[in-house]
C-alpha cells in the first residue's frame, strides 16, 4: 500500500509540475508574441487557435473518458491495445478529414474564421499541428494508463519548449508573420512523433473493429455538449469581435484573456486536491461544516485575488508588453480573471452533486450557459466592444455558477451563510471595478487605497472571520 501511494504522489506532483510548467511556456511567449505580431496578427493567431481549439474537441469527441473506462474495464492485455488502436484511428480520421478540408478550402476557412482572406497556408499549418497532436495525445495518454508518468511530462515540455524556442527563433530571424508560429509547431510535434515512432507502430491497425467504435462513441458522444459548451463560453467571443470590429479586436481582447488565465496556475492545484479531499471526509460527521468553511474560505481568498489583479496588473502588464499597441488591453483582465475565479469557483460549491452522483445537471446549466453567452455576446459587443466580451464570459460563468450551487444546496445542503457570501462577492466586484476605473481614469495612486478600505469594512462587518473560526 505505502509503495502505491508513494507512486500515486510522485505521479500527481510530476504531472502539477508539468500543467504549471506548460502554462508558464504559454504565458512568457506573450511578451514575445506581442512584440512581435501587431493586433492584427495576434487576432489571426488567437481565432486559428480558437477555431482549433474547438476542432480538437470534435477529435477527441469525449473518447478520453471512453478509453478510460474501457481501459480499466478490462486486464486482457490485447482487448486493452485494441481499444487504444479504435481511438486512435477515430482521432485520426477526423483530424485527417479536418486536414483535407483546409487543403481544399483554405481561404474560405481564412474568410470565415479571420473575416479576411490570405490566410489560408496559416490554417492549413494549424490542421497539420492538429493531425499530429491527435498522435501525440493519444500515446501519452497510453503511457498514463500505464504508469508512465516521467515519459508524459518529459514528451510534453520537449514539445512545448521546442514549439516556444522555435516560434521566438522563426519571429526574430525568419518573417514577423503569425505562420512562422505554426511551422515551429509543427517541427516540435513531428520531431516528438518521430520519438514516439516505436510505440506508435505498436498502436497502428488499419482494419476497424465496428462493435468496439460504437461502443467508445455510445459512451464519448454524451460528453461532447459540455465541452462544446465550455467552448461557446471561453473562445467564440473572438468570432463575434471579429465580426463587428476586425480581427484586431480580437487579438487585443485575447491578450487580456491569457493575462486572466494565468490564475489557473493557483486554482488548478486546488482543483486536482479538492475532489479526492472531499470524497474522502464525505462521511465524517462534520464534513458539511468543514465545506462551508471552505466555501468561505475560498471565495474570500478569491476576491482579495481579484482585488490585488485589479490594483497591479496594468503595472505588470506595461513591464512585460513592450507594444503599446496593446498596453489598452490591461483594463479587461480584473474582469476576466473574475470569470476565471468563478468558473473554477463552481467545483467547489457543487460538491452535494459530485457525492450524490448528479452532476449530469452541470452540462445542462452550461448548456444554457452557453446559450446566454451567445446572447450576450451578440448584445453587448456592438454597445461596448472588449468590455462586452469580457461581461459576456464573466455573467454567463457567473450564472452557471449560481445555478450549480443552488442544485447543489438542494441535493447536499451545506449550512454556509448565502447573504454573507453575496454581500462579500457584491462589494469584491464593486471595488474591483473602482479599482479598474481609477487607473482608466489616471487618478492618483493613493486612490486605489480607499477601494480597498471599503472591502475590509464589508469584510469585518460582515462576521465573516467568526464564521471561518467557529
Amino acid at each position: 500500500m505505502l509503495a502505491q501511494l508513494k507512486r500515486l504522489g510522485g505521479d500527481s506532483l510530476l504531472y502539477a509540475l508539468m500543467n504549471v510548467g506548460t502554462k508558464l511556456i504559454a504565458f512568457l511567449m506573450l511578451p514575445i508574441f506581442t512584440a512581435y505580431l501587431g493586433k492584427e496578427q495576434m487576432g489571426v493567431l488567437e481565432n486559428i487557435d480558437s477555431f482549433t481549439s474547438m476542432l480538437t474537441f470534435l477529435v477527441i469527441f469525449g473518447t478520453d473518458s471512453a478509453l478510460a473506462f474501457y481501459y480499466f474495464d478490462t486486464k486482457n492485455r490485447e482487448l486493452k491495445m485494441s481499444f487504444v488502436q479504435t481511438v486512435l484511428q477515430f482521432r485520426l480520421a477526423v483530424a485527417m478529414l479536418c486536414l483535407l478540408v483546409a487543403a481544399v478550402g483554405g481561404e474560405w476557412m481564412s474568410l470565415l474564421i479571420t473575416k479576411e482572406s490570405g490566410h489560408g497556408i496559416v490554417i492549413l499549418a494549424a490542421m497539420v499541428t492538429l493531425v499530429l497532436e491527435s498522435v501525440i495525445t493519444l500515446v501519452l495518454t497510453y503511457y498514463r494508463y500505464e504508469f508512465k508518468a516521467k515519459k508524459v511530462v518529459i514528451y510534453t515540455v520537449i514539445r512545448l519548449g521546442a514549439a516556444a524556442l522555435l516560434a521566438y527563433l522563426f519571429l526574430r530571424m525568419w518573417s514577423e508573420e503569425v505562420d512562422v508560429i505554426y511551422f515551429g509547431r509543427n517541427i516540435a510535434a513531428g520531431f516528438i512523433v518521430l520519438l514516439l515512432l516505436p510505440d506508435l507502430f505498436k498502436l497502428i491497425r488499419i482494419k476497424v473493429d465496428k462493435e468496439q467504435m460504437k461502443a467508445i462513441l455510445k459512451y464519448a458522444a454524451p460528453l461532447v455538449p459540455a465541452s462544446l459548451a465550455f467552448w461557446i463560453i471561453a473562445t467564440s467571443n473572438r468570432f463575434i469581435l471579429t465580426y463587428f470590429e476586425g480581427v484586431g479586436s480580437a487579438g487585443l481582447y485575447g491578450v487580456a484573456v491569457k493575462f486572466a488565465t494565468v490564475i489557473t496556475l493557483l486554482t488548478s492545484s486546488v482543483q486536482m486536491a479538492w475532489r479526492p479531499y472531499t470524497m474522502s471526509i464525505k462521511d465524517r460527521p462534520d464534513a458539511k461544516k468543514i465545506f462551508s468553511k471552505f466555501y468561505l474560505i475560498i471565495l474570500l481568498g478569491g476576491i482579495i485575488g481579484l482585488l490585488g489583479i485589479a490594483t497591479f496588473i496594468p503595472y505588470i502588464f506595461k513591464f512585460m508588453i513592450s507594444n503599446p499597441e496593446f498596453h489598452s488591453a490591461s483594463q479587461y483582465i480584473a474582469l476576466l480573471s473574475a470569470g476565471t475565479f468563478l468558473n473554477f469557483y463552481y467545483l467547489i460549491i457543487s460538491v452535494g452533486l459530485f457525492i450524490k452522483k448528479e452532476t449530469k445537471i452541470i452540462s445542462v446549466y452550461f448548456g444554457a450557459a452557453a446559450a446566454l453567452s451567445f446572447v450576450l455576446n451578440v448584445t453587448l459587443i456592438p454597445l461596448l466592444s472588449q468590455w462586452g466580451a469580457a461581461l459576456a464570459v464573466t455573467i454567463s460563468y457567473l450564472f452557471a455558477t449560481v445555478m450549480i450551487f443552488i442544485r447543489s444546496q438542494k441535493t447536499y445542503y451545506v449550512p454556509v451563510p448565502v447573504g454573507k457570501m453575496i454581500t462579500l462577492f457584491l462589494a469584491g466586484m464593486a471595488a474591483m471595478g473602482v479599482l479598474v476605473w481609477i487607473h482608466n481614469a489616471g487618478l492618483p495612486g493613493y486612490y486605489l487605497v480607499f477601494p480597498w478600505l471599503f472591502f475590509a469594512a464589508v469584510f469585518g462587518a460582515s462576521r465573516v472571520l467568526k464564521e471561518i473560526k467557529s
